[in-house]
């Protein structure tokens, strides 16, 4: 069990301050764990009802469409080859990946990256270089973050609603359920298109 002041931050405007600071510093470094703030706090919203799993769900989505548009202008206004871990192979690599999707499907790429983290930054920096649509990018970035939200909390909530045992199990179950999930769709994109 949680100690209730814990619990308070968590469940209060602090809890999604952190959540939305984690998801936002996400867009850029792959290391930061936004996916688990999201999938945490969507798993201590369910008690609290739909309004608070709602505003979890707005306050990820925002931050997560804010660090996306933040790549997609550091794209249009520096480019991708400006700063030395611009030109590492694993980020080139990662780079052609999504110009290639992006002149194919760019709705299909824009969320089918929201879920996975090096392609997330690439294909947000490339739509920059690639000067796509302003308005274009800003509305497909902005349902990719959307459903990217209500996918990560509602396995907290799902998982909440199913796991006895009060708060900390249900974040426990809930962010190995959302990593390996994570695990799985990480795998099968690359098995089916490599970085």
């Amino acid at each position: 069990m949680l100690p209730e002041p814990v619990l308070s931050v968590l469940t209060g405007p602090w809890g999604l301050a952190v959540m939305a600071a984690l998801v936002l510093g996400d867009a850029f470094l792959v290391v930061v764990p936004g996916e688990i703030a999201v999938t945490a706090l969507g798993a201590l919203a369910l008690p609290h009802g739909a309004g608070r799993l709602a505003a979890v769900i707005a306050v990820a989505a925002g931050a997560a469409w804010l660090g996306d548009v933040a790549c997609y202008l550091l794209g249009r206004l520096a480019g991708v080859d400006r700063w030395r871990w611009m030109r590492a192979a694993r980020v080139r690599a990662a780079l052609a990946w999504a110009h290639a999707r992006l002149e194919r499907g760019a709705a299909t790429v824009l969320f089918t990256a929201r879920f996975v983290p090096f392609a997330r930054l690439a294909v947000n920096l490339v739509a920059g270089v690639a000067r796509m649509h302003p308005a274009r990018y800003l509305a497909l970035a902005g349902a990719a973050a959307l459903g990217w939200a209500s996918y990560q909390a509602a396995i907290g909530a799902v998982v909440a609603a199913v796991v006895p045992g009060g708060p900390v199990p249900a974040i426990l179950v809930s962010v190995a359920v959302a990593v390996g999930i994570g695990l799985l769709l990480d795998l099968a994109l690359r098995r089916r298109t490599p970085l």
